[in-house]
């Protein structure tokens, strides 16, 4: 009988994890869009650090591996920004990045005052785009990341957490 996968909040023993695995996990992204610069492949060891010491972080686990990742921050205006969602490629497609999702919603309604959730997500990844939309969020509108890929900004009442599959 194989382990289950487990969602826990992200303490400083997982950092190397969730930085290896973001690497590894944004690879596909990178191709996508002929672009190896991207925020997820360039973000220094000490960054994820601060974002697991101050933001809503979350990890899904396959016994003591870290599997999946995402992170959130709730911004001035009540909106709980949502991003680096990953799952390791081997494992995605089993629901665990919708199952991240959900906890980091609750925590950021919950523990944060959420009042929205926001997402971006590049305008190719249909994958991403798909799992976005089953759980409730919505397109309201485009821009252009740092590194130049044209993203899709999707949003979600607060009030639908609770929806995420």
């Amino acid at each position: 009988m194989g382990m289950s996968v487990t969602i826990s909040v992200a303490t400083e023993q997982d950092v190397e994890q969730i930085f290896r695995l973001q690497y590894l996990c944004f690879q596909s992204e990178a191709a996508l869009y002929g672009n190896y610069r991207i925020d997820p492949l360039v973000q220094s060891l000490d960054s994820v650090r601060q974002e697991v010491a101050s933001d809503c972080v979350f990890v899904a686990r396959l016994g003591e591996e870290v599997v999946g990742s995402v992170r959130g921050h709730v911004t001035e205006d009540g909106s709980a920004s949502i991003g680096k969602l990953c799952v390791h490629p081997r494992l995605q497609g089993h629901g665990i990045g919708a199952r991240l999702l959900r906890a980091a919603e609750t925590a950021l309604v919950e523990e944060r005052g959420a009042k929205r959730f926001r997402l971006h997500t590049g305008h190719r990844s249909e994958g991403n785009l798909r799992l976005y939309r089953r759980v409730g969020y919505e397109t309201v509108g485009t821009s252009q990341g740092a590194d130049g890929v044209p993203m899709i900004v999707l949003e979600k009442p607060a009030e639908a957490y609770a929806t995420t599959a």
